[in-house]
């Protein structure tokens, strides 16, 4: 069985909500989902700018980012499963890096959106 860890920038309301979905819809519990920036002591593998400026996740040891890391993590959902394993074709991948990549130039304004 695999497990996922999974980064996410805990001062953002945008991401706390997000990832509070996919904590409910964890239901086998094989997602780690460690908050960046939280109270507490941060476990960062990589530089904890870098983490913060793209989702990241480690699957099967590998770290992984943007829509990669978001593939990974949908994989360990039943529910979202099939589109994490479609998301292995490399066209399938590089049509979402390349929503996620117009996603992140909105991101700061839905983050205001989301409140705090």
């Amino acid at each position: 069985m695999t497990t996922v860890t999974v980064w996410y920038d805990a001062a953002c309301p945008l991401c706390r909500r997000e990832i509070a979905v996919m904590r409910r819809l964890d239901r086998r519990g094989r997602i780690d989902f460690i908050a960046i920036g939280g109270e507490g002591p941060d476990q960062c593998p990589i530089d904890r700018d870098t983490l913060l400026a793209r989702f990241h996740a480690r699957e099967d040891g590998r770290m992984l980012s943007g829509a990669a890391a978001f593939a990974a993590m949908w994989r360990a959902i039943p529910l979202l499963r099939p589109l994490g394993l479609a998301a292995r074709s490399p066209w399938v991948l590089a049509l979402l890096e390349r929503g996620y990549r117009r996603f992140l130039k909105v991101r700061p304004r839905l983050q205001r959106w989301a409140g705090p």
